[in-house]
């Protein structure tokens, strides 16, 4: 087996994929072993910024090893884009943190938004009301 590397790939089927991967040579019909392979796509968003969406290759699946042949590949290069990279590595440490409702909602957190209850904003904004009355 040969060294692991960043690598994108554009298969056949026309994805481009990133992936950590190895060559495994050992027999006469060379593998492509991929570990936790990803698509990102670019895109723009409507205020003009720039981002990545990134998802898994094989978004029903538990696995994070995969194997293709090379027939299945038209074209590899190795990737030494840090930025690209840690893109990747963040999104493989990170992609279990957040706790998925059906139909991709995400429960609320102090990091995404949720700071109170109903109850205490409403108690706090009256509370600030009364106090800019008496002035």
């Amino acid at each position: 087996m040969g060294d692991e590397f960043y690598c994108i790939l554009k298969l056949v089927s026309g994805e481009e994929i990133l992936s950590l991967i190895m060559i495994d040579e050992n027999n006469d019909d060379p593998i492509i072993i991929l570990q936790n392979p990803v698509i990102m796509k670019p895109s723009m968003s409507s205020t003009g910024h720039y981002y990545v969406k990134i998802n898994s290759w094989m978004e029903m699946s538990n696995d994070d090893i995969f194997f293709i042949k090379f027939d299945k590949v038209i074209t590899m290069t190795e990737t030494k884009e840090s930025r690209l990279i840690q893109l990747y590595e963040y999104y493989i440490n990170n992609s279990n943190e957040e706790v998925y409702k059906s139909y991709g909602e995400v429960n609320p957190s102090s990091v995404k938004g949720y700071v109170t209850s109903v109850k205490e904003a409403r108690k706090n904004l009256e509370n600030l009301f009364k106090d800019c009355k008496e002035l």
